[in-house]
This record gives C-alpha cells, structure tokens and sequence, in this order.
C-alpha cells in the first residue's frame, strides 16, 4: 500500500491503530473494530528508527490493525515544515519494512487539547507526562474515526 486518502480507508475495515509522532517518543492508540472509540495504548521511547518501527509493527501486528493513522504536524497557518517532512520520511522508510496502508490526518492542536484536558483533571505533571503521548494518538484517532462516520 501506501499513503492513502479518506476514501481509501472507508474501503478498509477492521481496527484502526493510531500514531502520534514525536521526537523522544511515539504515541500509540486503537480503535476497537467497528471504529466507533479510540483507546490509548502505549508509548514507545524512540531510539533508532529500525527498533521503533519494530516496535510499531509488532502492535500493528498483535492488534490486528488494518491501517495506520499517523498525525502530521501541519503548522498553524496550513503550512509544512520540517516536523511535516520528519513524518513523512518516517512513512517512507516504514513503508519499506511492511507494505501497509498509512493515513496522514492533521493532528493541529491535539497535544495542547489533551494537556488542557488533564489539566483540567487535575492530573499531576509526571502523569500528564506519562500520559500525553497516548492520549494524543486517541485523540488523532478519534478525529479519523468521527470524520469516517460524517
């Protein structure tokens, strides 16, 4: 496969596995079958890219996912920069180690809602932290999962 569009992925079924890219880490979330929720999962600790991609694809693997969402970090004003083009190298090379459909959603503003969703929790610093990752890629997800049912 490949990156593909909206409409691609209305012909796909099955669990979703959602991806929230960062520099230290990989925020990881599921959707349950029918797409209705997304669930956080883990974070991975980046380190290279070929023990991060391994990691990613064994959970891709386990949870029987039939595609990957991956946000990409557009800039406030709709452009792309360099964080943009970091994600889109790292599907490049993913795509070289597991043919596998990737669905690329702006994920805008998602870290900053989660952090004020666990500020307002009153969650402590070191568990907004342990947190914020997972949470990001549910929330990345649950955008693909509600535009899908739209």
């Amino acid at each position: 496969m490949a990156i593909i569009t909206l409409d691609d992925l209305r012909e796909t079924s099955g669990a979703l596995l959602g991806l929230d890219p960062g520099t230290k880490t990989l925020g990881l979330a599921i959707s349950d079958r029918t797409r209705l929720i997304a669930t956080p999962l883990e974070t991975i600790r980046r380190e290279k890219f070929t023990l991060d991609a391994k990691k990613l694809l064994d959970v891709y693997e386990r949870d029987q996912a039939s595609a990957l969402i991956i946000g990409l970090p557009v800039n406030m004003n709709g452009t792309h920069g360099p964080r943009t083009q970091s994600v889109r190298d790292f599907c490049t090379n993913l795509l070289r180690l597991k043919d596998l459909p990737i669905f690329l959603w702006d994920e805008r503003l998602s870290t900053m809602a989660v952090t004020r969703g666990m500020l307002e929790a009153d969650m402590s610093r070191k568990k907004r932290k342990e947190n914020v990752d997972k949470l990001a890629a549910s929330y990345i997800l649950q955008g693909v999962l509600d535009r899908l049912r739209a």
